[in-house]
């Protein structure tokens, strides 16, 4: 056996994505829903009154739903004959044929490989698909939590990377939660819309050989009876489908496909992801800029090393990873449009090998994504003194637009006093970025005799309050109160769709 340090292995199974994740993607569960598959197509049969015996079923049933489903021995068995025969659907037939020797030969009666591939993709696509809902509605509380402890705290806000009127800090991050909720009901959507069963329709979609073994023949049938005949199949593949969907919410079939399920459904799932990858990548980035500014830190572990020549770093390393994998999700998507563009006519089979890669390994990495968000959202920490000193540093110039108006409502004329805060505005500005001084706009303004009040011989009725003018809590608008309504709001929503205990999921843990 390849000794796995000699081989190649995913970054994606070995240090991002979780136990659970992998678990979906694996071999052995893609195998066991073939065999559920195979099981519950015999068993449909046998009910229509094909032939397939009850015993046949049982001794089926028996070998695809023991503890654990498929061993590791009829995996390998399964590998020799793939590589004899160089057909996975096949390999794995005659692998269970071994194992339930008198159902031998009634198994994948009637049906082509993508009767089979196809509806345990679909079900192994919700599965994923409904593990990362659930993920992201737990890193969206996350969020809202810090956001609800931090409502209050005034913090620069920023547009064009330039300072801007200030907001705070729980609101950045309700805004943070509230996008990726977006998300989170996009992918719902998508997953309740438009993921569904492929059903049993043979070779080219038109279940040609399952009526072939029922003696249907349209062709020479009246149009009643042939429509009662496509009635009679509708409900052997309904029979089926219940007992193989992976959810109860997978009972519908798409109504026409070719070979295969339309291929489209693969850009609207891996683009659902994307634009979770994109919020992530996009909260990441947030975090990593504010690092810098020595607002925020990321959890840092006690033994953590944040650079190997600079014994003092402390990088903001899990979001960057979160965004190396978010890149990585946002450019799957056009792989997804190139295959689902190429499937000429019924279908051709270039979609496999890309499919094996893209399909898992987008969730993979936004499994891995958004464990790191949740991880973060739940230990990030808030240097609130340089967050008021960072804001205090351009709080003059955004203060500019309220002393404006104080002095208008003291009598002074508007575009006199533009023209005035303007000048000083950029003397000042040009002092901090040349000579590399603190801010003196207010000082400066403060002994322009054209702000003193009548009572020092100057031009306005009173004078200017310019503590209030300084103050933080002036200039945040609504911040707190659009905290306030938008987290208890969200939070009520997100525990009536799963359940209250959601708050108190255990921080991700980070494989490495």
């Amino acid at each position: 056996m390849t000794n796995v340090y000699d081989t190649y292995t995913s970054p994606l199974a070995s240090r991002n994505a979780s136990p659970q994740m992998l678990a979906i993607w694996s071999s052995r569960h893609k195998f066991n829903q073939w065999r559920k598959i195979w099981l519950a197509v015999a068993a449909a049969q046998h009910k229509a009154g094909l032939p397939v015996t009850a015993a046949q079923v049982a001794e089926l049933a028996a070998a695809v739903e023991k503890p654990g489903g498929i061993t590791d021995d009829e995996l390998h068995r399964a590998e020799h004959y793939e590589r004899e025969l160089r057909h996975d659907v096949m390999a794995h037939v005659h692998a269970l044929g071994e194992s339930c020797p008198h159902a031998r030969g009634i198994i994948h009666l009637g049906l082509t490989s993508q009767d089979v591939v196809c509806n345990a993709d679909l079900n192994l696509l919700f599965e994923a698909g409904q593990l990362i809902e659930h993920k992201c509605a737990v890193a969206v509380l996350a969020l809202l939590e810090f956001a609800e402890r931090f409502a209050d705290l005034p913090t620069l806000g920023f547009t064009h990377y330039q300072p801007a009127q200030p907001v705070t800090v729980g609101r950045r991050a309700a805004m943070w939660a509230h996008d990726l909720d977006l998300t989170r009901d996009n992918l719902a959507c998508v997953l309740a819309q438009s993921v569904r069963m492929r059903g049993l329709r043979g070779a080219t979609g038109t279940q040609a050989a399952i009526a072939s073994l029922m003696k249907f023949e349209p062709q020479n049938a009246p149009r009643d009876v042939a429509a009662t005949q496509l009635n009679q199949l509708s409900v052997l593949e309904d029979v089926a489908v219940q007992a193989f969907r992976a959810d109860p919410r997978l009972g519908r079939v798409y109504e026409i496909s070719g070979q295969t399920y339309p291929r489209v459904i693969d850009t609207f799932v891996i683009s659902a992801l994307a634009s979770i990858a994109a919020v992530l990548h996009k909260i990441g980035t947030d975090i990593r800029l504010l690092c810098n500014r020595k607002e925020l830190d990321e959890p840092f572990e006690a033994h953590q090393i944040g650079s190997s020549a600079m014994p003092y770093k402390r990088n903001p390393m899990r979001c960057e990873r979160m965004c190396g994998l978010a890149r990585f999700v946002m450019n799957l998507v056009g792989n997804t449009y190139d295959t689902a563009a190429v499937q000429w006519l019924e279908r051709t089979l270039d979609d496999s090998s890309n499919r094996r890669l893209t399909l898992p390994e987008a969730f993979l990495a936004t499994d891995g994504c958004l464990d790191i968000m949740h991880n973060v959202a739940k230990g990030l920490i808030v240097h609130e003194a340089t967050v008021r000193n960072n804001l205090l540093a351009e709080l003059p110039f955004m203060a500019t637009e309220n002393i404006l108006l104080a002095v208008v409502s003291e009598g002074g004329d508007r575009q006199e006093y533009h023209e005035l805060i303007r000048k000083h505005a950029q003397e000042s500005g040009r002092r901090i970025k040349v000579q590399a001084l603190p801010n003196d706009l207010l000082e400066r303004l403060a002994q322009d005799p054209a702000f003193f009040g009548a009572a020092r011989g100057g031009p306005l009725r009173c004078e200017l309050n310019w503590t209030n003018l300084l103050d933080p809590n002036a200039y945040v608008g609504m911040s707190a109160e659009q905290t306030r309504r938008y987290v208890p709001s969200a939070r009520a929503t997100l525990a009536q769709l799963y359940g209250e205990g959601l708050a108190n999921a255990a921080t991700a843990t980070l494989r490495v």
